[in-house]
């Protein structure tokens, strides 16, 4: 919104001026803490799956600030990320369990963590050598490489959660390598994850990008809790099928609300260049949005073209 108002200035000034702009980003912030302090105080096979509500707020929040309209599909697709948000506050693993240093280097050296952590080597470092080697940059691949980070970071970020919400509490645990180790691990990962994830928006479109991300990040994410902090172990059948199908429902309602969505972009008035010879006095140059170069003129000569 607030990229949008400086834009439509006569003179803009820069953005980081802009009091709304400072706004944006301290509730970006605060919104981005409470997600981090949430994996300390519940499942991840809760707190990933309900990053669908933030699909939901952008589509109609866009409404309110951004002035655009609200699509049929929009409705549809929020009623269904709602109910599949319902299913899984209702059914997800509630397993009570002090995170303590101890506990994670406990879980760090478990047989099942330890072949789950060779097989995503294995399948990264495949993926890498289509992505370099082969150079073949599909959207799968890339958001495949970034959701084997993701399962890393979200469990990196919820040990160091845990074990910072336990020192607060009055049980120091930030005494502990493996709180460190742990904080390593999850800037790491995080980088790398923004790196392939930026690659991915510049070569699709981010309306195909941002779905397609939601399912495998959730995914991985449901897998690491379950492999790594045991989230599942004690549950009914019933109560995993319920989880599994309002995760189902969250998909398909962010597919929903992103499909055939689109990207709009700024309409930049016309600009008038004056008197170039060989051209009309009526005539404009109109920005190009989708080009590095400025704009070109109505006219096919090259000369003329290279000039403007």
């Amino acid at each position: 919104c607030a990229h949008l108002r400086l834009a439509c200035q006569a003179e803009p000034k820069p953005y980081y001026r802009s009091k709304l702009w400072w706004c944006g980003i301290t509730l970006l912030g605060l919104g981005e803490a409470g997600n981090f302090t949430a994996y300390g105080f519940a499942p991840i096979a809760l707190v990933a799956p309900l990053g669908c509500v933030s699909v939901i707020g952008s589509a109609f929040i866009s409404v309110l600030f951004l002035k655009k309209t609200m699509r049929a599909a929009d409705i549809l697709g929020g009623t269904l990320t709602v109910t599949g948000t319902y299913l899984l506050v209702t059914f997800a693993p509630n397993v009570p369990q002090e995170l303590t240093a101890r506990r994670v280097q406990n879980y760090l050296v478990s047989w099942p963590f330890l072949v789950y952590l060779i097989l995503e080597i294995i399948i990264f470092c495949l993926l890498l050598y289509f992505y370099k080697r082969k150079a073949v940059k599909h959207i799968v691949i890339l958001l495949m490489m970034v959701a084997l980070l993701a399962s890393l970071t979200v469990i990196a970020v919820k040990a160091v959660a845990s074990m910072m919400t336990l020192s607060v509490k009055g049980k120091m645990q930030l005494t502990y390598p493996v709180f460190y180790i742990m904080i390593v691990l999850m800037a790491t990962s995080c980088a790398f994850q923004v790196r392939f994830l930026n690659q991915a928006t510049h070569l699709y479109k981010v309306t195909a990008v941002v779905p397609i991300n939601f399912v495998f990040f959730t995914t991985s994410a449901i897998i690491s809790g379950v492999v790594f902090y045991r989230e599942f172990q004690s549950a009914a059948l019933l109560s995993v099928f319920m989880f599994l199908f309002g995760c189902l429902l969250s998909f398909l309602g962010v597919f929903v609300i992103a499909r055939n969505k689109k990207e709009e972009h700024l309409q930049i008035p016309f600009i008038d260049y004056g008197h170039i010879p060989r051209q009309k006095l009526t005539g404009k140059i109109q920005p190009d949005s989708h080009s590095s170069c400025y704009g070109t003129l109505n006219n096919e000569d090259d000369l003329v073209k290279s000039q403007s």
